[in-house]
């Protein structure tokens, strides 16, 4: 392991994600001893606030966004303990020798992480190169979105690589800090049940889903710019396909894995022109019920007709020796039936069925991988029910399951950003995005998106609380094939 950096700087350290998801983080990993012992932690951000100000502000968050049994007042205040403060514009280059005085000699390493607009990327790099922040011994973590489409992602990371070299560049995707998704690689590489079927011979298609019940939720300006396919597909879903899709590494560390990952999304095969209407289906969710409450649609609480679509649902290839043939389905969208994300693998039917002239009935036999709100792993077979069977075999299909709250119950579940902090201080790259990564994502969304305008695509209305437009459901049923739901 590498030696630990001994500070941390978090630009945008009074945002939403500060709150809720950054600060906890912090704190759950100071609690359990994990933190460097001497490692401080500066947060930055327009508002004017004192030290013991924002200690406040960040016992307040912790005050909200705890469990109860994670507040321990002594754990709080040797946290606080760690933390100072530091107001900046970081549109402007005036307030980085401050900020640099405030974080004092950072010989010990200083790792950051960056979560602000993106058109504050390239001034933030510029205000940390001025100020002498941006040494061998500085590295950062960058907090999506990288962009909206591929020119605009490569402007992002050129600026970053003017100052940062890629091996001190960390490009966030918090799905890789979840638990089942890591299990993905344990499931898959440290088992040799799977691995022998794990391709076009065994496997008949792969399905990802991606749901929320929520709506805008307050980032009306933002997401109206971006949509689902830029939102959700263009980083979760296909980072979650690339670990599906991969080749067996040949070794555990960030190098090798991302090596593999980018194969199979430069592998994805193009959906261009009218191909972009035929393989995609786009929709707009209406106003209806969801989670026992009557919503509003889209265009309603944007004030305003728009075109941008909540949901999106895929047919994919990946064109290589292990996935010919094999389609991918994915699918995204608000407002919908229920939060889940999920992956399910459906293997092929058996050659031959011995049972059927006594009456049984196969199904073929469904990996269910869950990440939230559930975190489980799920094997559907065939049993035989119990009977003498005089009317003929009666089959059943059965789970069996690996669920992860269960079998570890002892252990904490820790949030996502807890993981990718720690690895950020430590420095391991393996959780993080490359960016080779992220352009060759942005490649393969952005054809789509030019095939969308080109056929003149408008998003179907769906009410709230469904799976979305019908049109999803013909989108895999025309192959035999019914989502997962």
């Amino acid at each position: 392991m590498r030696q630990p950096f001994g500070k941390l700087l978090l630009f945008g350290a009074t945002g939403d994600l500060a709150q809720r998801m950054l600060i906890p983080s912090l704190y759950g990993l100071h609690a359990d001893d994990l933190l460097p012992e001497d490692l401080t932690i500066t947060g930055t951000a327009r508002s004017t606030l004192s030290d013991a100000e924002y200690r406040d502000f960040c016992a307040k968050a912790l005050e909200t966004f705890l469990p109860e049994d994670r507040k321990d007042a002594d754990a709080i205040a040797s946290f606080l303990y760690r933390i100072q403060y530091q107001p900046l514009d970081a549109s402007t280059i005036e307030g980085f020798d401050d900020l640099a005085k405030k974080l004092g000699d950072i010989s010990s390493g200083l790792a950051i992480f960056l979560s602000t607009a993106p058109k504050l990327f390239e001034p933030t790099i510029k205000g940390l190169a001025s100020a002498g922040l941006a040494g061998d011994n500085v590295r950062i973590g960058l907090e999506k979105p990288l962009g909206t489409d591929l020119p605009s992602s490569r402007e992002i990371n050129d600026a970053v690589a003017s100052v940062f070299p890629e091996d001190r560049t960390f490009r966030i995707d918090h799905y890789l800090g979840k638990e089942t998704v890591q299990n993905i690689l344990a499931l898959r590489f440290g088992n040799a049940l799977f691995e022998p079927i794990w391709n076009a011979t065994g496997i008949d298609h792969v399905e990802i889903t991606v749901s929320e019940t929520v709506g805008l939720e307050g980032r009306a300006g933002y997401y109206d710019d971006v949509g689902a396919l830029r939102d959700m597909v263009q980083n979760h879903i296909l980072q979650l396909l690339a670990l599906i899709a991969m080749e067996p590494p040949a070794r555990f560390d960030g190098t090798a894995i991302r090596d593999e990952k980018v194969k199979v999304l430069r592998s994805l095969r193009p959906i261009i022109g009218q191909e972009a209407a035929n393989l995609t289906v786009t929709g707009q969710y209406t106003g209806g019920a969801s989670t026992g409450k009557i919503v509003a649609g889209y265009a309603e609480e944007l004030e305003k007709p728009s075109r941008t679509e909540t949901f999106v649902a895929i047919k994919a290839h990946v064109d290589n020796w292990r996935w010919q043939g094999v389609p991918f389905y994915l699918r995204t969208g608000k407002r919908m039936t229920e939060r889940r994300s999920e992956i399910v693998v459906q293997f092929k039917p058996v050659p031959h069925s011995i049972f059927a002239e006594r009456g049984g009935v196969l199904q073929s036999n469904t990996l269910i991988i869950r990440i939230q709100p559930e975190e489980y792993v799920r094997l559907l077979v065939m049993a035989k029910e119990p009977g003498l069977d005089r009317e003929g075999i009666r089959l059943r299909e059965v789970p069996l399951n690996l669920s992860l709250d269960t079998e570890f119950a002892g252990t904490r579940r820790r949030i996502a950003y807890e993981r990718l902090l720690l690895d950020l201080i430590e420095g391991d790259p393996t959780l993080f995005v490359r960016r080779d990564e992220v352009e060759a994502q942005w490649a393969w969304i952005d054809a789509i998106r030019e095939g969308w305008d080109m056929a003149d695509v408008k998003p179907k209305p769906y009410a709230s609380g469904t799976w979305g437009p019908s049109a999803a459901i013909a989108l895999t049923e025309r192959d035999g094939v019914t989502w997962n739901e």
